[in-house]
């Protein structure tokens, strides 16, 4: 998904969301359930750009429609490590799903995440309602 990473790599969240199939899930790696929709997914990435420092992605694969994206950032003193499995059709992500480690950066992201979400929420005009996770 060329077109996904260059927009996260460059911080357009117009054409990150652009990528996002109406019905997209995704799979958190701090939630069992995942979101469901295109507006959940624009407020995690949103929330996302204002929590990770220094992102970048380290290595892709790709096979088919289907997208391995590696990376690499900190917040604060914490590194971490992670993958993005993007499964895609027709040029938009369908399924998202995200792998963190270690678990302190799990920690801190869970932490910063849960800070920057309402005020993701409330810039791009999401209600709560739309970003419930349904049961798997």
């Amino acid at each position: 998904m060329k077109a996904f990473r260059e927009a996260i790599e460059s911080g357009d969240h117009e054409a990150s969301f652009a990528t996002l199939a109406d019905d997209v899930s995704f799979r958190s790696p701090a939630v069992f359930s995942p979101y469901e929709g295109k507006a959940a997914a624009s407020v995690i990435l949103f929330a996302v750009n204002s929590v990770f420092e220094d992102f970048r992605y380290t290595r892709v694969v790709e096979v088919e429609n289907y997208s391995v994206l590696v990376f690499e950032t900190h917040i604060g003193e914490i590194h971490i490590e992670g993958a993005d499995y993007l499964t895609h059709q027709d040029g938009k992500i369908t399924d998202f799903r995200v792998m963190i480690r270690p678990l302190k950066g799990l920690q801190a992201v869970v932490e910063s995440m849960g800070k920057a979400i309402p005020g993701a929420m409330a810039q791009l005009g999401v209600s709560g309602d739309q970003m419930k996770t349904k049961r798997s």
